[in-house]
């Protein structure tokens, strides 16, 4: 009976998994991030910290 009901499941992830491999490969469009991310909230810096290290001060200057 368990037996059953986990190949159930998994028949019907892999059904999932292989629904969304072929629609990504059918649309041929690479991988994107969100809409905007940390920059719609308006943030100004990705960390809250109150002195950002090296690498983030330099980030902020060529800003």
């Amino acid at each position: 009976m368990l037996f059953r009901l986990f190949m159930a499941a998994f028949i019907v992830f892999l059904l999932a998994f292989i629904g969304l491999a072929l629609g990504y490969l059918c649309r041929r469009k690479s991988l994107q991030g969100s809409c905007g991310g940390i920059a719609n909230l308006g943030l100004e810096k990705a960390c809250d910290c109150d002195k950002p290290c090296a690498r983030a001060r330099r980030q902020l200057a060529r800003r």
